[in-house]
């Protein structure tokens, strides 16, 4: 199994956070947060494999090869083991690392979320699928858009809804696809039930794609897991940036 070689950037100094994005997203996502962090952390981004400018090998894609990707990243940028802090698609990545790889995080931070699908979900996403290789990734960007942002987010901040959505339409649809088929297809379940690291599950209370209640259902499942909720839909940290990063800052400093 090949890694992909993963776009990146890093600024502030001090410990270490490693900021990984959403299905759709790149690093741009977290403009804000990195931002927020930098004064007190290191933080690095970066674009998953088939994201933003990254690599894009041949599919099929999985999630343990996501965070197979992340790993040899932290390996070779970082000093030690990070604070990893995912959201939506980075948060599987966040899980599927903490198993696989415990060696690489001090903690981890699981935000609008799942561990598990099932055959209803994993339904829809075969339609995106099938929607995204037929017709192209803009076809379901406007209802991404109604996922990711609430109704007042949209109203208040239309040029940062804008440019993510151009970001979204710009993915290359066999990549987006096979990114989707590794979402579709997780269960960390068991793996998460045997983490041992310290773990922060952070939820949208208007986040439609995935409710607080996987958000509940992770939190029960990671050992000594926290659980909190933000008004915000599915892409939290750009919707609700200032009161994530203050989350993320308050739990780090209790480790």
């Amino acid at each position: 199994m090949s890694l992909a070689r993963l776009h990146f950037v890093q600024q502030g100094q001090g410990p270490t956070v490693v900021l990984s994005h959403a299905l759709g997203c790149d690093i741009s996502m977290w403009d804000e947060v990195a931002e927020l962090l930098s004064p007190h952390y290191a933080v690095l981004r970066y674009d998953h494999r088939g994201h933003g400018q990254s690599e894009a090998p041949v599919p099929p894609y999985s999630m343990q090869m996501l965070a197979d990707d992340a790993a040899a990243l932290i390996e070779r940028e970082c000093d030690g083991p990070v604070h990893f802090v995912g959201l939506s698609m980075g948060g599987m990545t966040a899980q599927a690392l903490a198993a696989r790889h415990p060696q690489r995080v001090r903690s981890i931070v699981v935000a609008n979320s799942a561990q598990h699908y099932d055959d209803a979900a994993r339904a829809l996403w075969d339609a995106r699928v099938k929607t995204v290789l037929q017709s192209g990734v803009p076809a379901i960007a406007d209802a991404a858009m109604q996922r990711w942002f609430s109704a007042s987010f949209r109203a208040r901040a239309p040029e940062r809804v804008s440019a993510l959505r151009a970001r979204l339409e710009r993915c290359d649809p066999v990549s987006y696809a096979a990114s989707c088929e590794a979402v579709r297809n997780i269960d960390f379940r068991a793996s998460n039930a045997a983490l041992h690291c310290p773990a922060l599950v952070i939820a949208g209370t208007l986040d439609e794609a995935t409710p607080v209640a996987m958000s509940e259902a992770m939190a029960s499942t990671i050992p000594g897991a926290q659980l909190h909720t933000l008004p915000a839909a599915h892409i939290s940290a750009v919707e609700q940036p200032a009161a994530f990063a203050q989350l993320l800052r308050e739990f780090f400093s209790k480790i």
